[in-house]
């Protein structure tokens, strides 16, 4: 066995004994070291190289044994390992991986003098062992605070491996450390030429750059260290942290209102109607647009709250979505989202839920409530993922300068879903299968987050396998319409996506072009307006109003279902012509040919696109557009609701 040292300082930091340039002292320590039992090595210098012949061959070891040391130690069980890697050098005490590692678990443990000695002793027998040397200038670097000896051994490293992109790292590392910045930075840029996916080293130079102020490029290399390290370590922790500090440095310094307001007038030109934006405190989304043409408006309108993290992206996000909306209406496949008929089959196919909520002493309006937010949270979901997804990709794409805002906003939504899907009170109350669709939906924008910005934080769903891959079942199908998406594709992804959840009985796509000829007002269009974080529904409120109005003017006994049901067929059927309105009493009365059930449902009225009435709500418009239209033959109807239409026109303010 030949062991070559070269005459270096190097080779007196492994000799510490050994008085520096002490040609002779130096000969006798190896000597005596190499000497094993009667085996006396032969020591000599060779030029500029200490050569020692040992008569003794190298033991391979106990490969074994050698193995299950490891194991443990990746285990953390280093009291198992430790008397495995002291019998293994006993055996063969030439083996430096044996020190080598028996090294590595005392400075795990924090024993850095023991791991020391194990590492010299590595080190004696074989010089050239970089994963030793490396360990030696970490532990000089980090619990020595000698990053002079630190760089000793990673330029040892370097000599035996010029590109050895960690020995790079670490020296730049500590040189960083030192305050030498721009020496750091040589040496990460370096690394990063010799190996561009090692994530420490963009850590590295996201922290050079952070120091200088540059915090955009510190966010960039932040966000890659995170997209190529998939554990959940220290680094990982460190990176979030900078990516974090950056985004929030950027915030301070980028004005997103000009953004936003440039955008909202090349928006406003494209179609010539204004768009305003306001202040809302009590807004229960973070913000939503409300379009003009769904509010009888003649401009859009964006309300957000204030005080919300990167309030600004969020604004920018609802005017990206209008765009969307712009770019489908001029292709004319524009869709609306409805969901006026389809409640009554959600609470249907959980009625068991409502029942056992009921049972545990939950209030009838708490449970009607609660049945309610859970539609209009699923539907909210069904709605806007897709068209999400398409959004967020655009700003991404567009905006770069934008990116670290854009970050901290979703970043705040995504934690707050892993609240909404994993707290304990959630899990308890929801239905497991609404809960599981829900978590399924916010795992595919968690995707796109860490597509985005590398950061994962799909493991804090807690997600099951199933749910992980529907998840990436859709977001796979989202990244082919994005290759070469044309307008108002994004309607295709809801109706496949619900298709395939087994949700798609809970709406209704209908275009908005044959809609906007038969709106009827009473569905409300329960319609998610360009709001990504949840439904615009009719306020509850004002149906307990009604039912409050009714019962104190009515003379007598009504029917409180037919009365507010006539409240909707006022407000729509008084906006249309007369003879428009005939048209439509003589189709809802050959809809009565055959008798209307009060009990059924699914009554269609052929020009009210996508309606689907009650039967109570078949008699309210039955005898509203009668009212109105022709009110001489109304008294043939035999229809005894004169209250009733009395009252919703007086709640309306005498709109007969």
């Amino acid at each position: 066995m030949k062991i070559i040292h070269i005459l270096s300082d190097f080779l007196y930091s492994i000799f510490p004994e050994v008085p520096k340039g002490d040609q002779h002292a130096l000969l006798d320590a190896v000597k005596q070291y190499y000497t094993l039992g009667d085996q006396v090595p032969t020591v000599s210098i060779d030029g500029d190289a200490v050569v020692v012949e040992l008569s003794v061959p190298a033991q391979l070891g106990e490969k074994v044994k050698f193995k299950r040391a490891v194991s443990f130690c990746e285990l953390g069980d280093y009291d198992a390992a430790r008397p495995l890697l002291e019998e293994l050098i006993a055996a063969s005490p030439a083996e430096s991986e044996y020190y080598r590692v028996l090294g590595q678990l005392y400075f795990d443990q924090g024993d850095f003098d023991a791991a020391m000695d194990q590492l010299i002793e590595s080190l004696r027998w074989n010089p050239k062992n970089v994963s030793a040397l490396i360990m030696m200038g970490n532990l000089f670097a980090r619990a020595k605070k000698d990053i002079d000896t630190a760089l000793t051994f990673y330029r040892q490293v370097l000599q035996e491996k010029p590109d050895d992109h960690i020995a790079l790292y670490n020296i730049g590392a500590n040189l960083l450390q030192s305050g030498r910045a721009e020496e750091a930075e040589a040496c990460f840029e370096q690394a990063l030429a010799a190996n561009p996916d090692y994530p420490n080293t963009h850590y590295g130079l996201g922290q050079v750059h952070h120091a200088r102020g540059e915090y955009q490029k510190a966010f960039e290399r932040a966000c890659k260290c995170m997209a190529l390290n998939p554990r959940r370590d220290e680094l990982f922790r460190k990176s979030l942290s900078m990516v974090m500090k950056s985004a929030q440095a950027v915030q301070r310094s980028v004005d997103g209102k000009d953004l936003v307001s440039g955008l909202s007038e090349t928006l406003s030109s494209r179609t010539g109607v204004e768009i305003r934006l306001e202040t809302d405190q009590n807004l229960v989304t973070p913000a939503k647009i409300e379009f003009a043409e769904n509010y009888s408006r003649n401009y859009h309108l964006v309300k957000y709250r204030p005080n919300y993290a990167a309030v600004d992206h969020l604004i920018l996000h609802e005017l990206m979505h209008l765009e969307l909306v712009q770019d489908a209406q001029q292709a004319g496949n524009n869709m609306l989202f409805t969901t006026s008929h389809h409640a009554r089959q959600f609470n249907r196919d959980y009625r068991k839920d409502a029942l056992k909520l009921s049972r545990l002493g939950m209030p009838d309006d708490s449970v009607a409530k609660f049945m309610r937010d859970m539609f209009e949270g699923l539907n909210a979901q069904v709605f806007n993922t897709p068209v999400d997804l398409f959004i967020e990709d655009l700003i991404y794409n567009r905006y770069e300068a934008f990116r670290p805002l854009q970050f901290l906003s979703l970043y705040t939504l995504t934690q707050d879903s892993i609240k909404a899907t994993t707290g304990s009170n959630t899990e308890s109350a929801i239905p497991p299968k609404i809960l599981s669709l829900s978590k399924t939906y916010s795992l595919v924008n968690t995707l796109h987050l860490k597509a985005l910005f590398g950061v994962d934080f799909i493991p804090d769903f807690r997600a099951t396998r199933s749910e992980l891959l529907r998840a990436q079942q859709m977001y796979d199908e989202f990244l082919e319409y994005r290759e070469d998406k044309q307008p108002g594709e994004e309607y295709e992804l809801i109706q496949h996506w619900a298709e395939d959840l087994g949700l798609n009985a809970y709406f209704e796509l209908v275009s908005e072009t044959d809609y906007r000829g038969t709106e009827t007002a009473d569905t409300i269009l329960d319609s998610i307006e360009a709001d990504p974080y949840g439904l615009h529904t009719e306020d509850p409120e004002k149906e307990r109003e009604m039912k409050a109005f009714f019962a104190k003017h009515a003379s007598g006994e009504i029917n409180t279902a037919v009365a507010m049901y006539m409240v909707g067929a006022i407000k729509y059927l008084s906006r249309l012509p007369k003879e428009k309105v005939k048209e439509l009493a003589f189709e809802i009365a050959h809809v009565g040919i055959a008798g209307i059930d009060p009990a059924k449902d699914g009554y269609r009225i052929p020009s009210i696109k996508g309606s689907s009435f009650t039967g109570y709500q078949t008699l309210a418009w039955y005898y509203v557009s009668w009212a109105i239209a022709l009110p001489e033959m109304l008294g043939k109807l035999q229809m005894p609701f004169a209250q009733e239409y009395r009252l919703a026109g007086e709640l309306l303010g005498g709109k007969e």
